[in-house]
């Protein structure tokens, strides 16, 4: 096996690079966009990231390119966001499609093995292949867990208790079909989601990447049909989901659990996730939320780099 940086780029690969590779991969309805960084075909492992959402795009992973100096890197919008195709079509928003859109991904590429990096909903994603495919999961990092439901809303809901008292009528009817005035609601939600989303606004290079990326960003349809109106209620195709069980499934030992200080998947929950999954790892970004790749970049990028290379065995 090759070692860090001999086999992924001939020199370091900075944050939010251009792609060296673009392509359009049919799926189950309709083609998904996949970048490529670094050579499929060298002996290093890839890794793929799974953004979240549902609805979500991988923009926010374009900080991590700095990994494809030592192995190439893979990032792609799911269908129905970013530059993928976006049929909008409620059939197609099955948990299972969006994981065998992974597995077609992984063999139109030719990839026998990778490591997987799921972010929040992407987590779902992670966990679900993994338990399927486990012959083609190096390793499995579940990044700002979710992978259930109820103890995510369980989670929301001990993160409304700590905002102000008054606050809590007009986050419940901002989330109601008869919503108060956008400025009541930009108000609640600014504080909830400054607090567990994303502390540190984004830097000017995540924004000309996202200008430089087009698209069509990330599409609140089919978040509000699998999720709900906002991150704390969940009314869509989602609202019962759980898949703690399938940890038992999966090897904990190639398992890592990677979670910001200020994340909105609750280290106490976390924590409890990483019992049913003997072995596996938990990873805290210190001064880092939910979107802890933005907030902490380098920090977040030395625990993967370390992640990925203690992994990188038979």
């Amino acid at each position: 096996m090759a070692g860090p940086g001999q086999a992924g780029q001939a020199r370091p690969v900075q944050p939010y690079a251009d792609p060296d590779r673009e392509v359009m991969i049919p799926v189950e309805g309709g083609r998904v966009y996949v970048r490529i960084n670094g050579d499929l075909a060298s002996d290093a492992i890839p890794a793929i990231f799974l953004h979240g959402g549902p609805g979500g795009i991988h923009n926010g992973f374009a900080a991590m390119l700095g990994l494809a100096s030592d192995r190439p890197v893979i990032m792609y919008d799911q269908l129905d966001s970013g530059r993928s195709d976006r049929p909008n079509d409620p059939a197609n928003w099955r948990v299972e499609r969006f994981v065998d859109t992974l597995e077609t991904i992984r063999q139109t590429l030719g990839v026998d093995r990778w490591h997987i990096v799921g972010m929040s909903w992407g987590s779902a994603i992670a966990l679900e292949y993994t338990a399927r495919y486990s012959q083609h999961s190096a390793s499995t990092v579940l990044g700002g867990t979710f992978i259930s439901t109820p103890h995510w809303i369980t989670d929301a809901n001990l993160l409304i208790a700590d905002l102000p008292e008054e606050m809590h009528p007009v986050l419940e009817a901002c989330e109601s079909d008869d919503p108060p005035s956008p400025e009541q609601c930009i108000a609640v939600f600014t504080m909830l989601y400054s607090r567990y989303y994303e502390r540190v606004p984004s830097s000017e290079a995540a924004r000309a990447y996202a200008a430089r990326v087009g698209g069509n960003g990330p599409n609140p349809v089919i978040y509000r049909g699998m999720w709900g109106p906002s991150e704390f209620s969940s009314t869509g195709t989602l609202r019962t989901y759980d898949a703690t069980h399938l940890l038992r499934d999966v090897d904990g030992t190639r398992i890592l659990f990677l979670i910001g200080q200020y994340d909105s998947a609750r280290i106490d929950t976390v924590q409890d996730f990483v019992r049913l999954a003997p072995g596996a790892e938990l990873a805290v970004v210190p001064g880092g939320s939910h979107g802890f790749m933005s907030d902490r970049p380098l920090e977040t990028e030395a625990i993967l780099s370390g992640w990925l290379a203690r992994n990188d065995i038979p």
